[in-house]
């Protein structure tokens, strides 16, 4: 009861008020109809009556939008939210399109690994062609010493070559002006904004150009291989792989490549028949003079065959080089994108092409008669004296020219190998006429047949690269000759490098060919150094 009287006593305040404002609005609402109707005669007051209530319309609109006011913000508030979790959730804008600039600069530059693979691969043929054209007992050494020098050349240079070979344009690293000079060692840094420029319209990544630069320096020491193969000690090869690849071919290579004399006087060697081959060539020629020729190779002054135990080998390494030369012929032009570019690297292409074809068969021709069979090796290294006849002047001779250069390449590796065995000098498988011979002719050549090329200062370039290999490399090899660490003993020769320095044959031993030689060595029987031929080496599956 008392709670009862409590809630009345509670409402009848509320309810009064309610009372109050219930009467109030009525009266209110009876005083503004007389002043409406005042107005009606008038349209303009008909057309006025909202405006009359406008207030009180907006007056009582206030009223639930500040009572609705707490929600309309929390609905914004979510919507907000769902906005940002669609934005989240959507996926990200694609990135923008790389530039003209950008795009040149990536083929360039991936076009230029391309063919330093390719140039990288030749390491693979001459390895096939020199084991091929020697003893099977040597096969392994022959193998091991052109893994060799890659594997030890591209390190050494890296650590110095490199540096050596490109000291700087500008001189400021020039010891010797415009004749030697160092830049770093290793391989400079990359630059994360270098694109072409209006300097610059195809610039080089530092890693690119020196992938490409190494295989380079590679084929330079791996030629000398063939020269010395089957009587070089190991470590001595070793040796002059490092010499050559961290110094002999850097010097010179600067003096052209690297804005050196050379370059300066004009002298053309666009890929390198003189750079390259004729340094390697030279290189081998004094490696064969210094060592001096195999057992059983001249006796009475008269020379005697000692056919390659493997000619398909030589025949594939063939094909292999072939292939990889357009990584070194057309790569050396360093720039791939634009009409121009383009057309001038296809026209490498094909002058590469028609070369070597016209070489081989320019060396066939020759030997046939002069022998009286069509000799394969002949052929083929005809083939590879037109690719180094026409590697220098690629770029500026015409498909016609190409032909010429190469078809005498072919005569002048016939000449070259004839002339060694008149010399006594045994190169068994005709390195320097190939290399040495054919890459001096192409400097010759590009004098005689390239475009805005000056005959005599392609002589003074082409006999200053020979004989800078020549002479450090006389030096080179006759110093570990006289330290007695340049050739083995006339017994490992004989029962081969294969088992004498590495412990191990390349075949089966009962087929393995061991070379027999004149009784006038010495020679009775088969000598084995010390090695059971009864017994497979440990190292040799079963």
């Amino acid at each position: 009861m008392n709670s009862t009287r409590t809630l009345w006593a509670g409402l009848l305040p509320a309810l009064a008020l309610c009372g109050a404002l219930l009467c109030t609005s009525l009266v209110s609402a009876q005083e503004a109809t007389p002043e409406t109707k005042k107005d009606e005669p008038a349209p303009a007051a008909k057309a006025e009556e909202p405006k009359a209530e406008e207030p009180k319309v907006e007056a009582k609109a206030e009223e639930p939008k500040a009572e609705a006011a707490p929600a309309t913000t929390t609905t914004t508030e979510v919507l907000s939210e769902e906005v940002k979790t669609e934005e989240a959730a959507a996926p990200a804008a694609p990135a923008p399109l790389p530039s003209a600039a950008e795009l040149s600069y990536a083929i360039d530059n991936m076009v230029l690994f391309i063919c330093a693979v390719l140039v990288i691969f030749m390491q693979a043929g001459f390895a096939l062609v020199e084991t091929g054209l020697n003893s099977s007992k040597n096969a392994v050494n022959i193998m091991f010493k052109n893994y060799m020098d890659f594997v030890v050349g591209a390190l050494l240079f890296f650590v110095v070559g490199y540096g050596i070979m490109y000291p700087g344009l500008d001189g400021s690293n020039d010891i010797i002006p415009d004749w030697f000079g160092f830049a770093q060692f290793g391989v400079a840094a990359q630059d994360p904004a270098q694109t072409p420029t209006i300097e610059a319209a195809h610039p080089l990544d530092s890693n690119a150009d020196f992938l490409f630069q190494v295989a380079f320096a590679a084929t330079a020491a791996t030629i000398v291989s063939g020269s010395v193969a089957g009587r070089i000690k190991f470590p001595a090869y070793l040796v002059y792989t490092a010499v050559i690849t961290g110094f002999i071919y850097p010097v010179s290579g600067m003096w052209k490549w690297g804005g050196g004399w050379l370059n300066q006087m004009g002298f053309i060697d666009f890929a390198g028949s003189l750079v390259v081959h004729a340094v390697g060539g030279f290189a081998g020629l004094a490696g064969a003079i210094a060592l001096g020729p195999r057992l059983g190779r001249y006796i009475n002054g008269k020379p005697q065959a000692m056919p390659g135990h493997n000619i398909p080998y030589v025949a594939l390494g063939v094909f292999i080089l072939m292939i990889g030369w357009y990584g070194f012929n057309p790569g050396s032009q360093l720039a791939f994108t634009g009409t121009a570019n383009t057309q001038v690297v296809l026209l490498i292409a094909v002058n590469t092409t028609l070369a070597g074809c016209a070489g081989a068969v320019a060396a066939m021709c020759v030997s046939w008669p002069m022998f009286g069979k069509a000799d394969l090796t002949f052929a083929l290294n005809g083939g590879l004296a037109g690719l180094v006849s026409i590697t220098a002047n690629c770029h500026i001779v015409t498909h016609w020219e190409s032909l010429i250069i190469g078809a005498v390449g072919g005569v002048v590796v016939i000449t070259g190998i004839l002339l060694l065995d008149k010399l006594q000098i045994d190169d068994p498988v005709g390195a320097f006429p190939v290399h040495g011979c054919c890459g001096l002719w192409a400097g010759i050549a590009t004098g005689l047949f390239g475009t805005d090329a000056i005959l005599s200062t392609q002589l003074i370039g082409s006999f200053a690269i020979a004989g800078w290999a020549l002479a450090t490399s006389l030096v080179l090899f006759f110093g570990l000759k006289a330290i007695g660490l340049l050739r083995v003993n006339a017994e490992e020769e004989l029962a081969g490098l294969d088992i004498c320095e590495h412990g191990m044959y390349a075949y089966p031993q009962n087929i393995v060919a061991l070379d027999t030689v004149n009784s006038s060595f010495g020679s009775s029987g088969i000598p084995t150094h010390g090695h059971s031929m009864a017994t497979k080496p440990s190292t040799e599956s079963a």
